[in-house]
């Protein structure tokens, strides 16, 4: 079936709405967006794919509506916005849009359901409240896209379609570096996990640039790393691994007697030469050169080891 128009409410938007248009307006680059509660729109019907308004999820008449009771519910029983039906029925096809390579798009789908489409469901039923991100609250993505919103004295017959068009490819910026950066770790991880049974039972892991390595590590089970090496620019990195990720704590820091130290005052404190930098808080240090590196990480080893 050929798409020819998107049919999404009128009035005011909320963030479900506007990053299922992100989805559908790749997919169906040539539909018309609209926006209207109009029976004659909002009924399905040949070339339209009706989201978020209508009353009914028939994913075969591609009406994907929430608000109507029954309501749709995930099979854990949480419940649906339109955003988790339209990702939930073309979030495969806009991923293959998006170019990830096929064998990990199941893996990033369901990784951008869980991290990115969820909240924005719950938030969108009332299940999640902004407020439990703390003083952070204002700041998560459906509250940020809710205040593109026209202010109350700010009318006009075509202010909020104004709005939401403009809302649009702000939405489109924050969806696809989310997978972006998920495709990109996917390809990191298959590098890391190389690295790691090149390092064999070395404390040292050394990658042939900066990447993401958390989630190697991880599944490698390789509890024995606790510092990571890789060519940075003209120089050369040396940095501690968490021991989670929603964690600052690492597995091993950096020696005190570094800490924020830089060029001959750290090369006097570690008797490196090449050293250049050590952060502060002794969690990324970095050397001339990769021996100069080697080095130092070694030296951190010991002293974790206290030998």
């Amino acid at each position: 079936m050929s798409i020819t128009h998107l049919v999404t409410h009128s009035g005011g938007f909320h963030a479900d709405e506007l990053l299922s248009s992100v989805i559908l307006t790749r997919l169906f680059p040539d539909a018309a967006l609209i926006r209207s509660r109009e029976a004659a729109w909002i009924t399905p019907g040949a070339g339209k794919v009706i989201y978020d308004v209508g009353s009914v999820y028939d994913a075969d008449a591609l009406i994907f509506d929430h608000h109507q009771r029954p309501n749709p519910l995930r099979g854990d029983g949480r419940p649906y916005s339109s955003f988790g039906l339209i990702w939930h029925h073309f979030g495969h096809e806009y991923l293959r849009a998006l170019a990830v390579p096929e064998a990990d798009i199941e893996t990033i789908h369901d990784n951008f359901d869980q991290s990115f489409v969820l909240p924005v469901d719950l938030i969108d039923n009332g299940a999640l409240e902004p407020s439990v991100a703390g003083p952070m609250g204002g700041l998560t993505l459906p509250v940020l896209l809710e205040t593109l919103k026209p202010v109350f004295d700010e009318r006009g017959p075509d202010a909020d379609d104004t709005a939401f068009m403009a809302a649009l490819p702000i939405a489109q910026a924050f969806v696809e570096a989310s997978i972006k950066g998920k495709a990109a770790k996917a390809r990191a991880e298959t590098i890391v996990t190389a690295a790691i049974e090149a390092a064999g039972m070395s404390p040292v892991l050394e990658l042939p640039m900066g990447m993401p390595f958390r989630s190697a590590v991880e599944k490698s089970g390789a509890d024995h790393l606790l510092f990571v090496i890789h060519p940075r620019d003209s120089d050369w990195a040396l940095t501690t691994i968490r021991k989670t990720a929603d964690s600052f704590e690492n597995r091993a820091d950096l020696p005190i007697g570094w800490a924020g130290l830089t060029n001959e005052e750290l090369e006097d404190a570690c008797g490196v030469p090449g050293a250049k930098f050590c952060h502060n808080a002794r969690f990324i240090a970095v050397a001339a050169t990769r021996d100069a590196a080697l080095k130092m990480a070694e030296l951190a080893t010991k002293e974790v080891s206290g030998r």
